[in-house]
């Protein structure tokens, strides 16, 4: 009876150390499953993460390129605005120049027929007195004539002279070194300081332009 006792209890003994071995083989698959879940759901949350990132990346990339995209349409259409104002200016440029080198000659051209005209209109004046001079050498007589003829001619030229507005220069009183040239001195105590004693060529001017200066001998 002992016997049978004893290899009961035996076998109760071995039967729970191999339930014990089969609960720790049972939970070190649970505790392997679980670190193998909390692996993988590591993996997953840094695989979502990453996703997330890459989607932020490229929604910043797509808002940078809509940006660049516009500042490169905002820059050409400046650089457009630039380029036809330049293009305004150069023409402007090229137009104000060729007007410039026009007005350049027809105003060559002007002066040479101003000078044209006055000069034509000087001689138109003086043509009268050479007619008369021409005259008096074609006809004979004695001095008196030639002297009549010769008062004639002067008479024309002063006329002449009237017209153009050419003006003989006063040379009395004092010397005026912007209208006479004194060509002698002589000490005379009838006259006074720098006055004018003999005119010996008269002078003659146009409006304020001295035509040519009075030779004059002046005293004192």
């Amino acid at each position: 009876m002992v016997d049978e006792e004893n290899i009961e209890c035996s076998n109760e003994d071995s039967n729970s150390v191999g339930d014990t071995s089969e609960v720790k083989e049972s939970n070190e698959e649970t505790e392997n499953i679980v670190d193998e879940t909390l692996e993988e759901a590591e993996v997953l949350q840094d695989a979502e993460i990453v996703e997330e990132d890459e989607e932020v990346e490229e929604l910043l990339e797509s808002d940078k390129e809509k940006d660049m995209r516009k500042s490169k349409k905002k820059l050409e259409a400046e650089n457009k605005k630039l380029q036809d104002d330049v293009d305004g200016f150069k023409d402007k440029f090229l137009r104000t120049t060729a007007e410039y080198e026009n007005f350049r000659k027809r105003t060559i051209k002007e002066k040479q027929n101003i000078y044209t005209d006055a000069c034509a209109d000087v001689l138109k004046e003086l043509l009268p007195v050479l007619d008369n001079l021409e005259r008096a050498l074609s006809v004979e007589g004695g001095g008196e004539e030639l002297r009549t003829g010769v008062e004639n001619t002067v008479k024309l030229f002063n006329t002449a002279f009237k017209k153009l507005g050419i003006e003989e220069l006063s040379s009395t009183g004092e010397f005026d070194p912007n209208l006479h040239n004194a060509v002698m001195h002589v000490e005379d105590e009838q006259y006074g300081v720098n006055q004018i004693v003999e005119v010996l060529q008269k002078g003659y001017k146009k409006e304020n332009k001295v035509l040519r200066h009075s030779m004059v001998k002046v005293a004192n």
